[in-house]
């Protein structure tokens, strides 16, 4: 009879089966976060179309106030909602000063429901572990 080492060992008999149920678990995890997204993910965007999913509509200032970020970054983050029409923006002028506002299209609520379904999916299949 063959010695076994400690770092050796002979498989279980259902060992295969477990181990396809790991593949397909963490498979069907991978496809959950896959399915994010990626647009709405990132941590100012996320915060964008959030604030303006409970508020009918911000002021760039107001926006900038609340996620404490610099003109540039916002503008850029606030350009890829825009152009994948998940916000509206309407610029003005208040007497001289430029105005912009911003709401949330009924695109973008959407997108937003979707992630937060998907973000939902993805903490229920971690704790149920």
């Amino acid at each position: 009879m063959a010695k076994t080492s400690a770092l050796v060992r002979e498989p279980r008999e259902n060992e295969g089966e477990l181990e396809s149920a790991a593949r397909n678990s963490g498979a069907r995890t991978a496809s959950r976060t896959a399915a994010l997204d990626r647009l709405i993910h990132e941590r100012i965007r996320l915060g964008i179309v959030s604030a303006l999913a409970v508020n009918n509509s911000l002021s760039f200032r107001d926006l900038k106030q609340l996620l404490k970020t610099t003109d540039g970054n916002l503008s850029v983050h606030a350009r890829k909602l825009e152009e994948a029409q998940y916000i509206d923006c309407k610029k003005s002028f208040d007497g001289r000063l430029p105005k912009t506002i911003y709401r949330l299209t009924s695109a973008g609520r959407k997108a937003l429901m979707n992630y937060l379904a998907h973000m939902e999916a993805l903490i229920r299949a971690t704790r149920a572990r």
